[in-house]
């Protein structure tokens, strides 16, 4: 039977053929697991997996590559839902710095990218079963056909046809209305960031909207919120109270984190907080702060030049 690869293949050529579609196979562990660090660690073992494999059965390799890639992010997503239900506090992705170049050179494409990877998509992903959030990555996402993602899943097209419809619906319902532009996102950035750090309650209420709300993630091992803050009053009066610590030693960045302006305090040199603003009709609608150590360590950035 042909097949696309020989029985036989030099072991550069494979290593080139796996690393043309590494960056989609990362793409696709991160949206389904959230951490970097899963998601690189599935990759190495679909790298594993395709050195080992019988040449002989591989008609396609961005088809086997993928079908490998998100059967062991939903193993391991499964294992990291169970460990999830005793995390400390509310939970939030770890951020990923994007710069998608290249790869999306037109707008409409690029700022699909940027959706199907914010922190607001990601959080409603995790209530979705890994089966349709596997469905919801490979269709939305990346635009599989359902025949490709029916092989992957090992599923009747009609099956994933339904998944795709479920998950699409509770992914809609449950996705908040944001702007996505980014001068206006970077604006309201910059301008939130001097008030809080200035303790301006009154400035920082003209930024909130009446219904915002502060997401704290620090996993229980830095201080952070246990629970969401809800209301501008509240949320204003929490960050006017976080700013009389010192800034004294601090060095503030800005950068993108999945696909928006985001902020990165840094103390001596090390990532510390990471947080990032939602925006709708001119208003703050949601505040993410990250704090988990853990989820950091991927966000330390080289000395300005």
């Amino acid at each position: 039977m042909p097949t696309d690869i020989p029985t036989a293949v030099p072991t550069d050529t494979l290593t080139e053929l796996f690393e043309e579609h590494r960056p989609m196979l990362l793409g696709v562990a991160y949206r389904m697991l959230g951490r970097t660090a899963d998601a690189e660690d599935v990759v190495q073992e679909a790298w594993l997996r395709w050195t080992a494999a019988d040449r002989a059965a591989v008609r396609e390799p961005r088809a086997f590559l993928v079908r490998i890639t998100t059967r062991l992010a939903i193993d391991r997503l499964r294992q990291a839902q169970a460990r999830r239900e005793s995390y400390v506090g509310p939970w939030l992705p770890e951020p990923l710095v994007t710069d998608f170049g290249p790869a999306a050179p037109d707008t409409a494409e690029r700022a699909l990218l940027a959706d199907s990877v914010s922190l607001a998509v990601l959080v409603v992903l995790e209530s979705l079963s890994p089966l349709e959030r596997a469905v919801f990555v490979l269709r939305e996402a990346f635009g599989f056909p359902y025949g490709e993602i029916a092989a992957a899943l090992d599923r009747s097209e009609a099956a994933v046809r339904q998944l795709a419809g479920r998950a699409r619906r509770h992914v809609d319902e449950g996705r908040p209305r944001y702007d996505v532009d980014p001068a206006e996102r970077r604006d309201l950035t910059e301008r939130f960031l001097s008030a809080a750090a200035g303790g301006d309650l009154g400035e920082l209420l003209a930024l909130l909207a009446p219904d915002v709300r502060l997401v704290g993630d620090s996993g229980g091992k830095s201080k952070a919120p246990l629970r969401v803050i809800e209301s501008a009053d509240k949320v204003g009066r929490f960050l006017v109270a976080v700013a009389r610590d010192s800034w004294e030693g601090y060095e503030v960045r800005f950068l993108e984190l999945n696909g928006a302006p985001a902020v990165l305090v840094l103390a001596d040199g090390e990532p510390e907080t990471a947080f990032q603003i939602e925006v709708c009709d001119g208003l703050v609608q949601c505040v993410h702060i990250i704090r988990n150590p853990d989820k950091l360590q991927g966000l330390a950035l080289p000395a300005d030049d």
